[in-house]
């Protein structure tokens, strides 16, 4: 596969902006930086950020085993996915692929950049229906989105029905593992180097407990990444992010201890639901959270906000009527979660 055919014709000759930073290279160490018309008076953030966030990548190349070149970050995975569609997709002309149910964000930022969207419904198991998706497929079709962990259903994808699609759909593929520290499965980020048209995307808002600072990560091949480099808007992770992420990522035992936390909880909280009544059904999960079949979904959604409990009422969703999600909580959280789903 030629990654060049798959890129818009106006993003191969674009000419990307280049800022004060980029365009410095050498030691900054005492030298006097009078070239990108800021703030002198020093306060912390009166310099504009390091536009490749080489530290941050540094840290996650080491905790990733993935090279730095092959790191893109962006403000919030949301970003890393609308840069992804900017590179491929030509509005009102090409086409994505989506697996309903899953993350939203899919058909929003498709509807935004003006994309069809093709869906093809998980089976009844939440796996995808590969022949029918490589049927649907036409050469139009340039990204397929696969959400491994599954968001909202919590599961896994087969590694077989993922290879397959990566081998043979004619597009770029790609990985949403925003769940993916909650599961024992393999991050495909390792076999980055196998499937040329692959990419994945993994963010510090789940496992590493950073959801305010919004930082989202794409991996993919150096090729691909000099794409999205050459258009993401120059200073797209701010300082404070930087800064944030550094100093969590440099304490990743702490994000191991809780995570083993949170799988712990998840173990508790799936044997205690179990003895609620009206739960006809509650799904394996991979992730930090926890799908659950009743018998009146938006009934016991709004008796368990009426008991001061925000849950997620997933039953609009293709598949999952009657269906809620429980974010894996803390200890006391889940105690209260569970007391009140039995006295309701």
């Amino acid at each position: 596969m030629n990654i060049q055919d798959l890129i818009r014709p106006t993003v191969k000759v674009l000419k990307p902006y280049s800022s004060a930073r980029d365009e410095f290279q050498g030691n900054s160490g005492d030298m006097v930086f009078l070239d990108a018309n800021e703030n002198p008076f020093e306060n912390g953030v009166n310099r504009y950020p390091d536009p490749k966030q080489q530290t941050v990548k540094s840290l996650l190349s080491e905790i990733k085993g993935i090279p730095k070149q092959n790191i893109l970050l962006g403000n919030g995975s949301d970003e890393v996915l609308d840069l992804i569609y900017r590179a491929f997709c030509e509005p009102n002309h090409d086409n994505i692929i989506t697996l309903p149910p899953t993350y939203g964000m899919y058909s929003v930022l498709a509807n935004i950049n003006a994309i069809e969207i093709k869906s093809v419904q998980l089976d009844e198991n939440f796996q995808p229906k590969v022949d029918e998706i490589l049927e649907i497929a036409d050469s139009n079709s340039k990204l397929l989105f696969l959400c491994s962990p599954n968001n909202p259903t919590g599961n896994s994808f087969e590694a077989s029905s993922i290879e397959k699609l990566i081998k043979e759909f004619k597009g770029i593929v790609v990985i949403d593992e925003a769940y993916i520290d909650f599961s024992n499965e393999e991050s495909w980020a390792s076999r980055l180097s196998e499937f040329p048209n692959l990419m994945v995307t993994q963010t510090l808002s789940k496992a590493y407990g950073m959801a305010g600072i919004r930082l989202g990560i794409c991996f993919a091949s150096e090729e691909i990444i000099s794409v999205l480099n050459r258009i993401k808007p120059p200073y797209n992770v701010n300082e404070l992010t930087q800064q944030k992420a550094i100093s969590q990522l440099e304490q990743n035992e702490l994000t191991t201890q809780q995570v083993e936390a949170i799988l712990q909880e998840r173990e508790a909280l799936v044997k205690e639901l179990k003895f609620v009544d009206y739960i006809s059904k509650i799904y394996p999960s991979d992730a930090n959270f926890i799908l659950v079949k009743v018998d009146d979904a938006t009934k016991r959604y709004n008796q368990l906000i009426k008991k001061g409990i925000v849950i997620r009422n997933r039953t609009t969703q293709p598949g999952c009527e009657n269906c809620l999600r429980f974010t894996v909580g803390t200890p006391e959280e889940n105690k209260i979660l569970i007391d009140t789903l039995k006295s309701i």
